[in-house]
Order: structure tokens, then sequence, then C-alpha cells
């Protein structure tokens, strides 16, 4: 029956049946139904189907929401009629199958943490129509949150200048640069956030500076990135304290003695990120931080304990 009603080839006896209650089915699976039959071409089925569904408890409309190949209808039902009702705007966000178009409808319901999941995709906020409108509706926001969809929804750069400014020190030739500038002045934040996400190494090393923080954090998480680039991320005194953090704080790239190098040496990397890379760092890099004058005077004598206990150590070993 389930086979059949998704497929449009179910009877209008069988359609009948799963909105009476009369065919015997797990209280998810005829949610999941009565959502596809809330939108058949018969006015009858439709309407009964749809008073059905309306009635269902919220704790059995999660369950169906919860379900990994949720049909799109039971996500465009629950956005029109369940969305207030607790937890169903989160279930509806979260699910891997919900239709973008969607998450505006549900935006101002959303919790905390599920808005924050978006904001971690940048991806999708930046593609999903109206959705950074659509979550400034939010009471849930963060003042964190708030400052960022201001910023993403902000048209055009306040002066060309600051991207000048920004991009001067990247690698790139100064005449394609200029036209790099030209071009991402004219371009609205989240058009930025996509060529972040989508464009090639030299638009990434001019977005990593870019004066806005969800413009740099979408070049991190770019799939196009590499290893390489972070290392060089890693190293740029110029870059913002923001980047610098976000690249220490992944799990994945601390694994990367280079990175983990360039951002101990990096003066600019906040005090309490270098202090907890710096065991990481071997004998020649520690006694070389005991002599640079550019790195906080914390972390150079610090440098110089953990070198004396590690010669220490290593004669007694020999």
């Amino acid at each position: 029956m389930r086979d059949e009603i998704r497929s449009g080839h179910a009877t209008r006896e069988r359609k009948l049946a799963v909105c009476a209650g009369s065919a015997s089915l797990p209280i998810e699976e005829r949610i999941e139904l009565l959502s596809i039959l809330a939108s058949d071409p018969e006015n009858q089925i439709r309407e009964r189907a749809a008073g059905v569904l309306v009635e269902q408890p919220v704790e059995s409309i999660l369950s169906a929401l919860a379900h990994p190949e949720a049909p799109p209808q039971l996500f465009t039902f629950c956005a029109v009629h369940f969305a207030a009702k607790p937890g169903v705007a989160d279930a509806i966000a979260k699910h891997k199958l919900c239709p973008p178009e969607l998450l505006r409808i549900v935006a101002r319901h959303l919790s905390t943490s599920a808005v924050q999941s978006l904001f971690d995709n940048l991806e999708l906020l930046s593609s999903a129509p109206g959705l950074p409108a659509a979550l400034g509706n939010s009471t849930s926001l963060t003042a964190e949150q708030q400052h960022e969809l201001q910023e993403i929804q902000k048209t055009t750069l306040e002066a060309e200048a600051a991207f000048a400014e920004a991009y001067t020190v990247a690698e790139i030739d100064p005449e394609k640069r200029i036209t790099l500038v030209q071009r991402l002045a004219r371009m609205r934040v989240v058009e930025r956030v996509q060529l972040a996400l989508k464009g090639n190494k030299e638009e990434r090393s001019a977005l990593v500076r870019d004066p806005c923080k969800v413009v740099q954090r979408a070049v991190l998480q770019s799939p196009r990135i590499s290893e390489q680039e972070i290392e060089s991320f890693a190293a740029v005194s110029t870059l913002s304290e923001d980047v610098l953090r976000q690249i220490a704080n992944n799990k994945f790239l601390r694994k990367n003695y280079t990175i983990g190098h360039n951002l101990v040496f990096n003066p600019k990397t906040p005090l309490d990120i270098t202090l907890h890379l710096l065991p990481n760092m071997n004998l020649p890099d520690l006694k070389a931080l005991t002599m640079n004058r550019n790195i906080p005077e914390t972390l150079r004598k610090m440098a110089g304990r953990l070198l004396i206990q590690r010669s220490r150590r290593k004669e007694e070993d020999d």
C-alpha cells in the first residue's frame, strides 16, 4: 500500500482506507501516507486526509519526520500546519531531504541550535531563497547570529577601498588583483559566500581577507581548499584572529605539523591557542621561539621552559 500511494497508483478504496484508519499501518507510516493524500487530485480524499492529519499528536508527527525517507509532501504539510509545535520546525530543518524553500516558512520557529546548524552550512544559508531575511524574524537568535545575519544581508560594501587594502597583501598578480577587487566590490555578501565556497585558489586567497567574517568562514568551508592553502593562511599575520582561531579549532587540521607551526609563529594568533599548540613543537622550533621577538613574551618564556625540560629529558635518555 505504501508503494502504491507513494507512486500514485493506489486505488480510491486504498486511499480511503488510509484516511479512515481501517488499514493496518504503523502510525508513522499512516502519517506519511496521509501527507501524500493531502495533495491528492480528488477533493474528497484531499480534504479527508488533511482533516485527519491535523488532528495527529505532535509526538507522532515528529516520529514520522524522523524517517530517513520521509516524502517531500510530509515536510510541506508540517511546515504549513505544525511548524509552531514544539520541535517540529527543528525536525524539518535538520532533515537532509527537506526542500530548501521550506526553511523560509519554518525559520521563525527554529531553536537557537537549529539556527546554528544552518549558520554552519553556509552553502545552504546563502543559496536558499529568502532564508536569511526569514531567520531575522526568529526570537531564538543569539547576538552573534544576529550580527552574522546583518552581514549576510548587506547588498554592497561600504567602500571598495576596504577590499583593496585587505587584498593588497594577497599573493595575486597586481593586474588580476585590481580586476578581482572591482568584481568583488559589486557583489553582495551572499554572492561572495558562494564564490568563497566554489571559487578558485586566487579568489579564496582574496576572500579569506574579506572584511565580512561570514565570507572568511566560507573560505575555510570550501570543499576545494587544500591543506597547503591553509598552511599558508596560518602564517599570514594580516588575517583576522577569527580566521586563525577557526583553523586552530579544526581537529583534522591540528594533525598537520606545518599548520600548527605556522600558527604558533604567527604573532596574530591568539595566545590561548599558541599556548595550547606549544607542546606539539619539536626542539629546534622551541629554540627558535625563545629567540623570536615578534611573539608574546609569555609564549616565549613558556617555550624556554619547555625547551629546558625536553633537553634534560633527552640527556637522561641518552
